[in-house]
Parts: structure tokens; C-alpha cells; sequence
């Protein structure tokens, strides 16, 4: 078992096709099938099923393909760092959206200070893609705050954010000093998109209390979602840390209710199979000492 063979599974996997797997690495379709036939005979297992002419990747497959990704990436990764001694070394972070818009720039300023000749790549979406693409290991590392499900993910917890509701001034509740959850029953409500942190865990706790909102906006962007209540579109949902300034210009309001609080640790994720090379060390030692970083 080689490289190689990783690579014509992973890309096998990918595609679904034998034929098309061969297109894309520049080799013979019988080169394909015989890579894939030593595989599954050196580790005595079905890595392929074949159902109405397409190839459907089995349980043992995707064990296989989960470690296969981290071990080209590793393997890639040497590769590089060994002919580049003395040039640049490249990290690949992701952040979730709150993080990449209040924290990021802080945390990659930091991590260019401590290494020389650092590439840094960032890539900013919602968690459940971040931690998508920490799986696939197409992210070195991220920092993202909510819940991530796969048990094959490290997380290192190092502050804690809080989510609010919020208003504009045209709205009824902006002068409200305070609120019951039941005064949220029927309001209009603009959420970020499916997968967001945001969205999933104050929502969740709304339809734990039976309260039932009318989601009048999904959005992906955080600006438009705080311009639109500005503009007296309904409430939102949002971290508290990413409306500090337009809550100190009056322009939103954070709303209050009584005994509640609901809070996302913001952590710093890798996969358990990940190299830990110097630039991931340095950033796992920066979010360790998070505090000592100056807001």
C-alpha cells in the first residue's frame, strides 16, 4: 500500500467513476481498477459496490477514505515543508462567520508574528462547513464557536461569546426594558442560513419553549442581516461581540429577558489525525492565551 494507492481511492471516491478517476490523474482506466483490486486485497475488505452502473463507496470505504485524506495531506505537507527549508510554510485556517469578522484578523496577526515566512489562508463560512472541511482536511485548523459534532475533532475551548436579540429603533420593544419569551410569539425574525451556530442554538431554545416566530429573513451575511433590523425589518440573532459599536451609536438595542442567557464557547478545532506542524503548534498556544490578547 502507497501513496499512490491513496490517492487513486481518494480520487475514485470523489468522482464515483473508475473511467473519470483515470481522466483526472493522467493514468489508464485498468490502472485505476488494479490500484483499487490491491487495496481491497491488502486490507481484506469491499472498498466499492457497483449498483445500476455507478460506484458507491462502502462502510469500510469511508473508514479508509477518513484517514486516507489526512494521510496524503501529511504526506503533502512533508513534501512541501521539506522542499521549501528556508522559504514560506502555509496554513490553511478556517474561521466561522462571528469569528472571522470580530477575532480572525487579531489571531492571524499574532500567528505572522510568531513564525517568519508564514502563507496564511483563511476560508470564513458556518460551522457545519468549517468542521466539514476540517474532516475532509481541506483546513489545517479553525475557530469557531456553536457545536461541532464529529468525534474525531479536537476542540480547545478559550472564551465564551453570548448570543442576542436584537432591535432597531422603529421597534416596538426598543423601549422595552424588559421582556417575557412569550412577547416573542409571532415577531418577525431574521436568522442567518441553516448550518450557522447563531441561528441553530437560539432557535433551538425558542422551540424548546414553544415559542414560534415568523422567519421573515435567511441570510448569509451578517451586515445585511443588521442593517435590515436597523431598518425596523423585525429582530435578529446575533453575537453579542459583533454589535458593540451600532448598540453604542443607539442604532440597535439588545433585548432583555429575565434568567436568560445563552452562551457558545468560541474553540479552536483540528482533526485528531492532524500533523501538528509549528504553525498549528503556535496557533493552539495563541488561543491557549487568548487573554493575553488586547481588544
Amino acid at each position: 500500500m502507497t501513496i499512490r494507492h491513496l490517492k487513486i481511492f481518494m480520487t475514485v471516491a470523489e468522482c464515483g467513476k473508475m473511467r473519470k478517476a483515470a481522466e483526472l490523474l493522467y493514468i489508464s482506466q485498468p490502472s485505476v481498477s488494479q490500484a483499487i483490486r490491491e487495496l481491497e486485497e491488502y486490507y481484506n475488505v469491499k472498498l466499492f459496490e457497483r449498483i445500476s452502473q455507478k460506484l458507491h463507496i462502502t462502510e469500510e470505504g469511508t473508514l479508509l477514505l477518513s484517514h486516507a485524506q489526512h494521510i496524503v495531506d501529511s504526506f503533502e505537507n512533508m513534501e512541501l515543508a521539506m522542499k521549501n527549508i528556508g522559504k514560506s510554510t502555509k496554513i490553511r485556517i478556517g474561521g466561522s462567520v462571528s469569528v472571522g469578522t470580530y477575532l480572525m484578523n487579531d489571531i492571524i496577526e499574532r500567528l505572522e508574528s510568531k513564525v517568519q515566512n508564514i502563507d496564511t489562508f483563511v476560508t470564513i463560512n458556518n460551522t457545519f462547513e468549517i468542521e466539514n472541511m476540517i474532516c475532509k482536511s481541506e483546513l489545517d485548523a479553525a475557530i469557531v464557536e456553536g457545536i461541532i459534532k464529529s468525534p474525531d475533532i479536537i476542540k480547545i475551548p478559550f472564551c465564551e461569546d453570548e448570543l442576542v436579540m436584537v432591535v432597531g429603533k422603529t421597534h416596538p420593544f426598543y423601549n422595552k426594558k424588559k421582556l417575557n419569551l412569550s412577547d416573542l410569539e409571532g415577531q418577525s425574525l431574521l436568522s442567518r442560513e441553516p448550518g450557522s451556530a447563531d441561528r441553530n442554538q437560539f432557535e433551538q431554545f425558542l422551540y424548546e419553549h414553544n415559542i414560534n416566530v415568523i422567519k421573515k429573513w435567511t441570510c448569509t451575511n451578517t451586515e445585511a442581516i443588521k442593517n435590515a433590523v436597523i431598518n425596523g425589518k423585525g429582530i435578529a440573532i446575533l453575537s453579542r461581540m459583533l454589535i458593540k459599536d451600532e448598540c453604542e451609536k443607539g442604532l440597535l438595542k439588545i433585548l432583555v429577558f429575565e434568567n436568560i442567557s445563552i452562551n457558545r464557547q468560541i474553540k479552536l478545532i483540528y482533526h485528531k489525525n492532524k500533523y501538528i506542524s509549528k504553525p498549528i503548534e503556535e496557533l493552539i498556544d495563541i488561543c491557549s492565551n487568548f487573554n493575553m490578547i488586547s481588544k
